[in-house]
């Protein structure tokens, strides 16, 4: 009986589904960046929003320097609008890398709520690493 109750569900709950899904190449209305373009972005415009979708145990392992931390699970057209009130304002989204998916959502809500530049480094910390740029450490924002 529990063998049966166990085949019944176990497609319902992938044991390592969240391992092995990997971000799209693309999301709609959002431009993706790589790690040098990120540090063209930043470099090159003032008014960009540059924000970290990981949660905060994943950011206190590192994170970019000059990104606020907004988790993707905390990430709404409100908490947007209070952090960016103009939805013309650019905004660059990054998570973890390829296997993760908090920009990926952030980035999506962004485009939802209105907001008109929305940047995606869907290599994120992963790429950045690999690349050797800096991290910095031990600090949440």
């Amino acid at each position: 009986m529990v063998a049966m109750l166990i085949l019944l569900i176990a497609p319902l709950y992938p044991a390592d589904a969240s391992e092995n899904k990997m971000a799209p190449q693309q999301i709609e209305g959002v431009i993706k960046v790589n790690a040098e373009g990120v540090i063209e972005k930043v470099t090159e415009i003032p008014s960009l929003v540059f924000i970290d979708a990981r949660i905060k145990s994943d950011r206190m392992q590192g994170h970019i320097e000059g990104s606020i931390s907004l988790p993707d699970e905390q990430t709404d057209c409100l908490t947007l609008k209070k952090l960016i009130p103009e939805h013309s304002t650019p905004i660059l989204f990054y998570c973890n890398g390829p296997k993760c998916g908090r920009s990926v959502t952030s980035s999506r809500v962004a485009h939802k709520c209105g907001y008109s530049t929305i940047y995606w480094f869907r290599g994120g910390i992963e790429e950045w690493k690999t690349k050797k740029f800096p991290l910095i450490k031990n600090r949440a924002r």
